[in-house]
């Protein structure tokens, strides 16, 4: 292969490779399930820092990994300003030590503050079967009342 040929498939490698490491804001939103305006969103709040040629947006590893952790601290219910504050901590430089700590800490008072809903809510829904058996009881004697009015 001569060394113009050469250049060439090295080329088309590398822009294979980059391919695989920089994907479009297209790519990212069916990567993801969401929106491209929901991307913009993130940004604006420094959630993710895609890189710029002109208009479009590039995101990198990095970018599909933090929208990973987003998208699982918006499961958990974190606020979208907690998870910036833990992504944040991931460039601390302690191997990540702080940044686990803190989202262990987060996480046991978001499971507490989870569980405590959860109680709140099986009690709302013993209420409302309740109501509800009773509705039915109410509903059953007016059916019959009218049925022995109606016979009479």
């Amino acid at each position: 292969m001569s060394w113009p040929e050469q250049v060439s498939c090295i080329l088309k490698r590398m822009k294979s490779a980059m391919k695989d490491i920089l994907i479009t804001i297209r790519e990212m939103c069916a990567e993801f399930g969401v929106t491209p305006r929901t991307l913009r969103f993130y940004e604006s709040k420094e959630l993710l820092a895609p890189l710029r040629e002109g208009q479009k947006r590039l995101y990198n590893k990095r970018d599909r990994a933090r929208m990973k952790l987003i998208l699982r601290g918006k499961k958990f219910g974190f606020s979208l300003e907690e998870i910036r504050q833990l992504l944040d901590l991931y460039d601390i430089g302690d191997q990540q030590l702080t940044q686990y700590t803190r989202t262990y800490e987060l996480a046991q008072k978001r499971l507490q503050e989870m569980e405590r809903q959860q109680a709140e809510l099986q009690e709302a829904i013993k209420e409302l079967k309740e109501q509800l058996n009773q509705g039915a009881a109410m509903i059953e004697q007016m059916q019959k009342r009218a049925a022995s009015t109606n016979a009479a």
